[in-house]
């Protein structure tokens, strides 16, 4: 698929992998990624050594399950704070690290994934994103407290999330 993508043979690609997931990999917004980062059970990775992008994947995390290619995640040009803390908060719900890390660094999404989200828990409250002197904190309430996530970053370079904090009443 890797092949297909970087020659723009979408129906190469489609031969070997899941039109959801040609649709993906042919929408990745960078350069192609430099390094072939090997496979780790169903998941090869391709990252980038010569750029930095957003997120913890560094590049295209491709998931195979039979003999073809049925997930990409990757990094993800956010322009909006409030759109790269909602994606993250929407990959903590569904109980998807992997999908928290086309927008977060990987120690943001280890702090949020240490707790189960609880659907039937605490209902969270999204505040907004506030102008910070390091970047941008958005903030989630929900009773007892709040959880901050802070990001860095810049319309043009995208937004990434890179740390978590609660604070408890």
């Amino acid at each position: 698929m890797f092949r297909a993508w970087n020659a723009r043979d979408r129906a190469a690609a489609a031969r070997v992998a899941t039109p959801s997931a040609v649709r993906s990999i042919f929408a990745y917004v960078y350069r192609t990624p430099d390094v072939f980062a090997g496979c780790a059970g169903n998941a090869c990775r391709f990252t980038h050594t010569s750029v930095r992008v957003p997120g913890g994947h560094n590049g295209l995390l491709l998931v195979v399950s039979g003999s073809k290619v049925t997930r990409v995640y990757q990094s993800r040009h956010v322009t909006r704070p409030s759109t790269a803390a909602g994606h993250l908060f929407r990959a903590w719900q569904k109980g998807d690290r992997n999908l928290g890390l086309e927008v977060a660094a990987k120690p943001a999404v280890t702090t949020l994934f240490r707790v189960r989200f609880d659907p039937r828990g605490v209902p969270y409250f999204f505040q907004g994103c506030t102008k910070e002197k390091t970047g941008y904190g958005c903030a989630y309430s929900y009773e007892g407290g709040a959880m901050f996530m802070r990001l860095k970053g810049s319309a043009v370079r995208g937004y990434e999330v890179r740390s978590i904090d609660y604070l408890a009443d």
